[in-house]
């Protein structure tokens, strides 16, 4: 009988998990994007590990991870950078990414999170609450397609709020 997935919050003891998985799904490539830029020089390899981090554990085997980042805007905190969001290409299209989340983001809020920032298709986003942020509003430290650049509001009115290139905290 196989184990139902189990959503909770990551622990430093699966970083490596997280890392490998990272490697299967998304190979060396993912290094060159410019969201990894925010993460250099962080701790477990550019791959941080915040209260609102998440994963799927089927058993003792990881199925999916998500990273949220604290960041900094124009030097104004109180956001994060989510990804890098990864689930295993077995599990992919059967809501773990979205589930992820939803759940980090409830977290997040809860915690006094004001925005979160992403680099993804508003198509997959925008029902989980995400829209472009206006061309040159935010930036990142390195090229983006503007319409890629998408935040979320933890709190109303926050995007108005943040200004100036991305940074961590």
């Amino acid at each position: 009988m196989t184990t139902p997935p189990v959503m909770r919050a990551l622990t430093p003891a699966d970083m490596a998990d997280v890392a490998r998985l990272h490697d299967r799904v998304f190979g060396p490539g993912r290094f060159a994007r410019t969201a990894y830029r925010v993460r250099e020089g962080r701790p477990n390899k550019g791959v941080p590990l915040s209260a609102f981090c998440r994963c799927v554990m089927q058993g003792s085997r990881m199925i999916g991870a998500l990273s949220l980042t604290e960041i900094k805007i124009g030097g104004t905190g109180g956001a994060l950078l989510l990804g890098p969001i990864v689930v295993d290409q077995e599990f992919a299209g059967q809501g773990y990414g979205r589930g992820m989340i939803a759940d980090a983001m409830e977290a997040a809020r809860k915690g006094g999170a004001r925005l979160v920032v992403l680099v993804g298709d508003a198509p997959y986003y925008s029902p989980l609450g995400f829209q472009v942020i206006p061309a040159g509003q935010i930036v990142l430290p390195g090229p983006v397609n503007p319409v890629r650049l998408l935040a979320a509001e933890l709190q109303p009115g926050a995007l108005a709020e943040y200004r100036g290139i991305i940074g961590g905290r």
